[in-house]
């Protein structure tokens, strides 16, 4: 296990994630700094995040320094990513941030296969190429957006899901005035990112500062 700090925060990762450029990203503090300098940027007090694709729970420990960890909830399908982002919240004192273990999707209930990986952050639902290379593929809860929307009520939605937004963040989102999402066009092509942002807008969201790269940021009008 090893122990980068990023914002003042602590991650601990295993040796086995740390593969492609997220070594690189931990050392140098570009892990996830696209959606973090975003989030900073909008959050204000009052606001309550949900976390779609929680990661090491970085994203969560940002938040939850600005809000509480009452006002945070992280959602991750990976059981190993799920116990990673729980202890690194707890190592940071943020052991009261909920991180759900499931599969999110735009409807749906019981079980959904996932496709886990060695390298977390590249783990994901089965994709239009078939399963990740080298995934293992389990059976994870799913966790529908609706229900999710309605047990937490947040305010902003930070999402990286590898994919599965497409489907997520074209549903209804009542309450939300804030989107912060990383988008995979390698996945569903720019055709795909098109329809993310035409589904925020008939919503009500404009593309708002902050956005970078694949990073896109939304603020309901």
């Amino acid at each position: 296990m090893r122990a980068f700090t990023l914002r003042g925060l602590t991650l601990y990762v295993p040796e086995a994630a740390l593969k492609g450029n997220l070594e690189r990203s931990l050392t140098a503090g570009r892990y996830e700094n696209h959606e973090a300098d975003a989030l900073l940027l909008h959050l204000r007090p009052g606001d309550r995040m949900l976390d779609l694709g929680a990661g090491l729970g970085f994203i969560c420990a940002l938040a939850a320094g600005v809000l509480g960890e009452g006002a945070v909830m992280g959602v991750e399908a990976g059981p190993e990513t799920v116990r990673l982002a729980r202890r690194n919240l707890a190592a940071n004192g943020f052991p009261g941030v909920k991180v759900l273990k499931g599969a999110v999707v735009g409807a749906g209930e019981g079980e959904v296969e996932f496709g886990e990986r060695p390298a977390f952050w590249a783990s994901a639902l089965r994709g239009p190429d078939g399963w990740p290379e080298n995934a293992e593929v389990i059976r994870v809860p799913v966790r529908p957006l609706g229900k999710l929307l309605a047990r937490f009520q947040p305010t902003v939605i930070s999402c990286d899901i590898e994919g599965g937004e497409l489907e997520v963040l074209t549903q209804a989102l009542p309450g939300v005035r804030l989107v912060v999402v990383e988008t995979h066009p390698q996945v569903y092509g720019p055709e795909g990112v098109a329809r993310i942002v035409a589904a925020l807008g008939a919503q009500g969201f404009v593309e708002a500062e902050g956005a970078k790269k694949d990073t896109l940021v939304f603020a309901r009008l």
